[in-house]
């Protein structure tokens, strides 16, 4: 089945999560994206490893559909690849401080002058102005200096999560903006260049806060895992692990207390709104946390639901991989790969497009596993081929 970018080539010279994550996307819906890596391999290949040779996972999921080009780009004989690889695409993506797109050859007035119609799209640490515009940084970074981490865990210590959900925004955002750069040239036939910013998408992520403390000066400190703005919203110990639940809206503490046996809380002016509970959480906390500590997670959680009332456990990841409803919505997708006998696990787009949907076709690829072919495509003749391997260029 045809993917929905079909005949569109992406040049992603991303790294880490970031700049490849939006190509994946795209390669996902049936972009063809080509890796541009070093050709003793890019340093993200091995962060996570769980290979024989030691790619890592990140490597590996944000590298499924995609062609690696391995090429020294300090050579001389790489400029006419780079400008032919360059004049074939419709996209270029990367993450980069906005400075440093010259250096590599990709700045937009380098590409715009090879390809009139190109879009380039650059992600960075802080975009490309102000006083950090040079600055490099990763997904804690974002998360930092969003305000989300001062509001997460406890007033005397600060937690980042592990998960980097900085860097996946930033890359959704990027995806995004590609498709609507494409959209345009498809109306106006011109290219243009897109900016992102790992900072810039943890703060569109955190507005709801910053917002309010726009608005009302409220200067808030962590309270842990409760909300600041609802209640009973918590992380609670059963016999046999934890939960969470959240209760937002009137109607859905009315379940609750009726679950609980405290109607008279329905009339406590502490308890009477969203905001109120969540400044009075603490008691609410206690007294779900008993509730809880008496039932196991699967009977707490049949219970709440039974009441109308949203509750979830707390998966570690091994569980995360075995739970029916992961398995049911087909997320997961076994790739061979080398130096791993049962192949790699990993995961599908989660939104689904019933006529043309994302898919993994084929698996990450090894090193420069495809620059002869895309060479070739280029126009490189096969004794041009061989001469660029014996300068060391491929």
């Amino acid at each position: 089945m045809a993917g929905v970018l079909d005949g569109i080539r992406v040049l992603d010279f991303g790294r880490y999560v970031a700049g490849p994550y939006g190509a994946t996307v795209l390669a996902d819906f049936g972009a063809d994206v080509i890796r541009i890596e070093r050709r003793q391999g890019g340093e993200d290949r091995l962060v996570a490893p769980i290979t024989d040779d030691g790619e890592g996972s990140i490597f590996l999921q944000m590298s499924r559909n995609k062609r690696s080009v391995a090429i020294d780009t300090r050579t001389p004989e790489s400029k006419e690849v780079l400008r032919r690889l360059i004049e074939s695409a419709d996209v270029v993506m990367a993450n980069v401080p906005d400075s440093a797109l010259a250096g590599m050859g990709i700045d937009y007035e380098t590409l715009e002058a090879i390809k009139p119609d190109i879009i380039l799209s650059n992600v960075s640490s802080f975009g490309p102005v102000g006083p950090w515009k040079d600055k490099g940084g990763f997904d804690s970074v974002g998360q930092a200096m969003s305000g989300g981490v001062h509001l997460t865990g406890t007033a005397d210590q600060p937690y980042r999560t592990p998960i980097s959900w900085v860097d996946h925004a930033t890359g959704l955002y990027a995806a995004i903006g590609v498709m609507m750069a494409l959209w345009e040239r498809n109306r106006s036939g011109r290219g243009q260049q897109i900016d992102g910013s790992l900072l810039g998408s943890a703060v569109s992520f955190s507005t709801t806060y910053l917002v309010e403390q726009a608005a009302l000066g409220i200067d808030r400190t962590a309270i842990g895992n409760r909300s600041f703005i609802n209640g009973p919203t918590d992380i609670y110990k059963t016999t046999d692990g934890w939960i969470v639940t959240q209760v937002v809206s009137n109607p859905l503490f009315k379940r609750w207390t009726k679950l609980m046996g405290e109607p008279e809380w329905l009339d406590d002016p502490r308890f009477a709104s969203d905001g109120t509970r969540g400044d009075n959480g603490d008691v609410l906390s206690e007294r779900m946390g008993k509730w809880c500590a008496e039932r196991s997670s699967d009977q707490a959680i049949a219970e709440l639901g039974a009441a109308g009332i949203p509750a979830a456990p707390i998966l570690s990841p091994r569980e995360v991989l075995a739970h029916p409803q992961v398995e049911a919505m087909g997320m997961k997708q076994q790739v061979a790969y080398p130096g791993l006998a049962d192949g790699a696990t990993l995961f599908r787009m989660p939104v689904n497009l019933s006529e043309t949907p994302a898919d993994i076709r084929t698996p990450p690829p090894t090193l420069g596993q495809h620059t002869g072919d895309v060479l070739t495509e280029l126009g490189f003749s096969a004794d041009e081929v061989a001469a660029l391997r014996a300068s060391e260029t491929i």
